[in-house]
């Protein structure tokens, strides 16, 4: 991988990366003419068609043979162009073989230029008009699950599409403020906009589309202020499917998604709070305007059953990654869904939190890095997550403004916690100090995970009925 570790003894420190190369893309016949899409007929008729071709060249090289006598005029480049030294079969056996040593070679020498090109940091991604063929085929990559919601999840999965297709996103249902929660009252279907915001990062479309989906409307809409296209896009799907995980699968269709994208829990959940003066606030977005700090957060229904798809691809994981996003209102509902925090904690893939780069206000005011640490560990337990990110790049902090009632998240040297193991890497967006940068999160989630498999090379359980598997 492009960034290395360093041990100190308390810690790893990832170095600066120039760019992590996608893992190869394998395929076969399967791969390229992919079922379901109507390519295979006009591949059929195309291959004909070259075939028709090439037995005309054939008929015109026949002609020549008829017109030129080789041996009574002199006309030496036609004998030995056309190969008449060499006796039936042998010369058209000849022939065959230099045509598919060729087709070899410029295979070959296509592979060996794309990989450069990646190696040098420039992604090779498909044209935009081949997204729907793009999406159908086989999966490569480490299989990946990222755990939360809010604005924080679609950052990681921005950068890990471009280095992984096997992305499964565990998306929160706890939100029931501005458009989502709007919908969800009066539909009674699971909120839309986080779903939203992960099928527009993961989506391999033209970026027309991702401002149509993520358009808002305005308040000459009259009913729809405030409403994103995408949201109510979500909810048409719903209506002509009957059912809302068939309109996200449909919905991934259209987009072209890189993974798969599904709740936590199909619960009708509502997120609570206990604050430090005893009251109790109901309602994700009236979490964050409360008067004193979160004592704990809980769920009504406590125990919501868990979404099986999403703990049998947990359980399937390489990787699991716990944010970035919002602690109490994104995080951590995920993993108060008893079966999920479960799956978790016996998936024996690299588990990270990725810790936020900055507090939020009404939330994690005056938390570093330990505050979210803990807090983690009193609504879930130990055990869940074994390695803690931390931005090491603090250069971009100096553009928090006052106003903004934010400070960067930090983590004092030399600091240890039982259990886990803090990672540093540079992973802030330079230009935002409040968010992550997408690719060098991803770099330095993949690099941590390429590290800990060399150093631990574990099998990893399956659940596809073939046992475990070596990776």
């Amino acid at each position: 991988m492009a960034q290395q570790g360093r041990s100190n003894g308390r810690g790893t420190e990832l170095s600066p990366a120039r760019g992590t190369p996608p893992p190869p893309t394998k395929g076969g016949l399967a791969s390229w003419l992919p079922a379901g899409l109507g390519l295979r007929p006009w591949a059929a008729l195309l291959i004909l068609s070259l075939a028709v071709i090439g037995l005309g060249l054939a008929m015109l090289v026949a002609n020549l043979y008829r017109m030129f006598i080789i041996w009574q005029t002199g006309t030496t480049f036609f004998y030995w162009a056309t190969l008449q030294f060499i006796p039936h079969p042998w010369r058209e056996i000849l022939v065959g073989i230099v045509g598919i040593a060729g087709a070899v070679l410029g295979y070959r020498g296509l592979a060996r230029a794309v990989t450069a090109a990646q190696q040098r940091g420039r992604a090779v991604t498909s044209p935009a008009v081949l997204a729907p063929i793009r999406y159908s085929l086989p999966r490569e990559g480490p299989r990946v699950v990222s755990i939360g919601g809010g604005t924080g999840q679609p950052t990681v999965l921005r950068g890990l599409k471009r280095y992984t297709d096997h992305i499964t996103a565990v998306v929160t249902v706890a939100d029931d403020g501005g458009s989502s929660g709007r919908l969800r009252r009066d539909l009674g279907i699971l909120p839309p906009g986080d779903f939203r915001n992960c099928l527009v990062a993961l989506a391999d479309v033209e970026p027309l589309m991702e401002e149509l989906f993520q358009y808002r409307f305005g308040s000459d809409a009259g009913e729809l202020q405030g409403h994103p296209f995408g949201n109510l896009f979500l909810v048409a799907m719903t209506g002509v499917t009957g059912d809302f995980e068939r309109a996200i699968s449909e919905c991934s269709r259209v987009l072209a998604v890189r993974g798969d994208i599904m709740p936590s829990t199909l619960a009708n959940v509502t997120l609570n709070a206990e604050l430090e003066d005893g009251t109790v606030v109901s309602g994700e977005s009236r979490l964050p305007e409360g008067k004193a700090a979160v004592r704990r957060a809980f769920l009504t229904p406590e125990r919501p059953h868990g979404y099986p798809d999403a703990i049998a691809a947990i359980l399937e994981a390489d990787l699991i990654v716990l944010g970035p996003g919002s602690l109490y209102t994104s995080v951590i509902p995920n993993l108060l869904v008893p079966d999920i925090v479960s799956a978790v904690r016996s998936s024996p893939a690299v588990k990270v939190y990725v810790c936020n780069v900055a507090t939020q206000p009404g939330e994690t005011d005056k938390f570093g890095v330990l505050e979210h640490v803990h807090a983690l560990r009193q609504h879930v337990g130990p055990g869940v997550f074994d390695y803690v990110l931390v931005n090491a790049d603090l250069a971009p902090a100096s553009q928090i403004k006052p106003e903004w009632q934010v400070q960067p998240v930090a983590l004092p040297a030399d600091t240890t916690y039982p259990g886990v193991e803090f990672v540093r890497a540079p992973v802030v967006n330079p230009h935002n100090p409040l968010r992550h940068d997408p690719d060098r999160l991803a770099q330095a989630l993949l690099s941590l995970y390429e590290e800990k498999r060399q150093r631990d090379p574990a099998p990893t359980f399956s659940t596809n009925g073939r046992g475990s598997a070596a990776h």
